[in-house]
């Protein structure tokens, strides 16, 4: 019986001390981190930082997972080598900053602007971007595999080198983005998708399907053995 009652009080004992762990500083300095100001590897993971003004920071290899900066602005901050994944970032502004390396994988980032924003190798695998605004970005080496892009633009968008496998490209315009070099399209979905006047010609993944549903014109450059379609499904207005 005695021992019995030691092992009774030695439970009630243990769970006491968890449930006063829960409020000890350790844990509530954990917490703080979301009142932190920005800097660099500032850990803001989980915490909600809607529509407010944080431009010119910097935030370089910081932990910004799950974080909501829906509606911010984040214009010309420094978020190289920052991690972003499952972050909300809904009409969130980035133009002008710096993303190189930066990782965005499952971002929900509908009409996000990334105008001008260098993110030279950066990861926008299984992203949300729908209606993004990547105007003059710096998109070399990025890989938006299987990220939904539709009626996203790139214009004048720096290109070379990026992975668009299995991503949702419908309506998306491609027709002023520069690269050099093939991108991959393997998979891709480019339901009228703009790519007049776009070379082609060194891109891999294509099949002619994709073509058939796309949007293109006599300046179209294809890949060998690719054939023009007899029409493009868009026209002047589309």
């Amino acid at each position: 019986m005695l021992g019995q009652s030691v092992g009774f009080y030695v439970v009630v004992l243990t769970l006491l001390m968890g449930v006063l762990e829960w409020g000890s500083p350790r844990v509530a300095q954990a917490a703080s981190d979301c009142r932190a100001s920005p800097a660099p590897k500032v850990d803001w993971q989980g915490c909600g930082k809607k529509n407010l003004m944080l431009s010119n920071n910097d935030f370089s290899d910081g932990n910004l997972r799950e974080v909501d900066l829906s509606f911010t602005d984040l214009r010309d901050s420094n978020f190289n080598g920052t991690d972003f994944t499952k972050a909300k970032l809904i009409r969130a502004w980035f133009a002008g900053s710096k993303a190189q390396r930066a990782d965005f994988e499952k971002i929900e980032a509908y009409r996000a602007g990334f105008q001008k924003v260098d993110a030279t190798g950066a990861f926008f695998s299984s992203a949300e971007l729908e209606r993004s605004n990547f105007t003059e970005a710096k998109l070399s080496g990025a890989d938006f595999s299987k990220a939904e892009l539709s009626r996203a633009i790139f214009d004048d968008a720096e290109l070379t080198g990026v992975n668009f496998s299995s991503a949702n490209l419908a309506r998306a315009d491609f027709t002023k983005a520069k690269f050099a070099g093939g991108l991959n399209f393997s998979d891709a979905f480019l339901s009228l998708t703009r790519l007049e006047g776009v070379d082609l010609s060194t891109s891999v993944g294509l099949d002619q399907h994709q073509l058939n549903i796309a949007c293109g014109d006599a300046q179209t450059k294809l890949p060998k053995g690719m054939t023009m379609p007899l029409s493009w499904p868009c026209g002047e207005t589309d």
